[in-house]
């Protein structure tokens, strides 16, 4: 629900933009615009894009989010296999999230990390 209320409001937002944006474009009247103009609006979309993605690729990056999950198995006996009481149980945590919490020595993260039942 909450989900929903935040996209009603974000296209209410968006909304409202094209129709400042329409409303303005469409005030000016017979303005023309050179093609000086167009080249660097253009430009300017385009940088802008440029930069936000690339803002965008950097911190997905730095934080881990586009990194595969890794398996770690709870307990495993001597010769790597699991035992029977382990067998259903295994803990998902992202790559960079134990990397972060073997440098820190924290734990929390591991707690916190997903259960997942086979």
């Amino acid at each position: 629900m909450q989900t929903a209320l935040v996209i009603i409001l974000l296209l209410a937002i968006l909304a409202g933009a094209v129709f400042v944006g329409h409303y303005g474009w469409v005030s000016a009247g017979d303005v023309a615009m050179p093609a000086w103009g167009w080249l660097m609006m253009g430009l300017g979309i385009f940088f802008t894009l440029a930069i936000g993605g690339g803002l965008l690729i950097f911190y997905s990056s730095r934080a881990g989010y586009d990194e595969a999950p890794q398996i770690e198995y709870d307990d495993e006996t001597e010769d790597g296999s699991e035992s029977q009481s382990t067998a259903r149980s295994r803990t998902v945590l992202p790559i960079s999230s134990r990397r972060n919490s073997k440098r820190r020595g924290d734990k929390q993260q591991q707690d916190t990390a997903t259960r997942i039942r086979a």
